[in-house]
């Protein structure tokens, strides 16, 4: 039955006074057992036939006994309080201090990770939390050796997800950008092939946009730039553009905010082949700390709400 379908009138306090006095078989029992008064044992257990419209104890005898109905309602009533339970157990661990260890790459660090610590925040639950950034192999690394709980960012290569399990979230775009101003976004129709005229700034050859982005060059021939600053810092890469005419070759994610806000212009290229998945790595030989998994829910859902993706059944 649906939760809005349920009579407001029926509270916890029903179900625990009746699941006592089946228990024990006699209402005195029960009430000693909840220390409240008989009297008030007795008017509760009257309170919840009204409500359900049917007996739910046999009379007859000294001894209370269920009725059929009232045995069948006590088979569900312990269960969903049980299920109750579980989920009251589940919360407080993960409002524990349990610390959680979570690496994070660039294309999450920007929206997707703040706001979901933030939301858990605001929600009073306490979680502390470490962050760790850098290149992909090594949050893969540090994974693997037990020192993170999980990796929130692109998929890994293939190869290097043996033992591990990805979630996918979303999707995104690598892109190139550059300053305001500059001349290529001064231009209507930039071609690729101009590219070549100015630096670049690219990820080292361990991360993970770094085949994407060689691949798509060179499927649209345009050569490798004589000047290549390799970098993993996107504060260092964003003031670096702005004293520069060098051109950035970054997950979308990452940039968004400096886009939006008008720092950093990306450049109107069809880039639909470097789409790569995003989304949470973890180990298949681990069972998650509750805190973990409360992080992991919060980054699902401000990815759905980032993105505007559907919720996951």
């Amino acid at each position: 039955m649906p939760i809005a379908q349920l009579d407001p009138r029926l509270k916890l306090r029903h179900l625990r006074c009746f699941l006592e006095v089946a228990r024990l078989g006699g209402v005195a029992k029960a009430a000693s057992a909840l220390n409240m008064s008989q009297p008030a044992a007795t008017k509760t257990i009257q309170e919840l036939e009204a409500i359900l419209g049917v007996p739910l104890f046999d009379r007859s005898r000294r001894t209370l006994s269920l009725t059929t109905t009232g045995e069948l309602f006590r088979l569900h009533a312990a269960n969903g309080m049980a299920a109750l339970w579980q989920g009251v157990q589940v919360a407080a661990q993960v409002s524990a201090v349990d610390m959680v260890r979570i690496g994070a790459l660039p294309t999450v660090s920007t929206s997707i990770l703040p706001a979901a610590l933030a939301a858990l925040t605001a929600d009073g639950i306490i979680m502390p939390t470490r962050v760790v950034t850098g290149p992909n192999a090594y949050l893969i690394a540090l994974l693997r050796a037990g020192e993170l709980d999980l990796v929130v960012g692109r998929m890994a290569d293939p190869h290097d997800i043996a033992g591990l399990s990805f979630e996918h979230l979303y999707s995104e775009l690598v892109c190139a950008v550059v300053r305001r101003g500059h001349p290529l976004a001064e231009s209507k129709a930039p071609l690729l092939s101009a590219l070549a005229d100015y630096p670049w700034l690219l990820p080292p050859p361990d991360a993970v946009i770094r085949p994407t982005v060689e691949r798509y060059l060179r499927a649209h021939n345009v050569d490798i730039a004589d000047t290549v600053l390799e970098t993993v810092s996107d504060s260092f890469a964003r003031n670096y553009l702005r004293a520069t005419d060098a051109v950035w070759f970054i997950s979308e994610g990452v940039v968004a905010p400096d886009c939006r806000d008008g720092l950093l212009v990306a450049l109107p290229f069809a880039m639909d082949e470097t789409r790569g998945p995003v989304g949470l790595t973890t180990r298949v030989d681990v069972t998650l700390s509750p805190p973990a998994v409360g992080l992991m829910s919060a980054i699902r859902h401000s990815a759905r709400q980032a993105t505007g993706a559907p919720a996951v059944a």
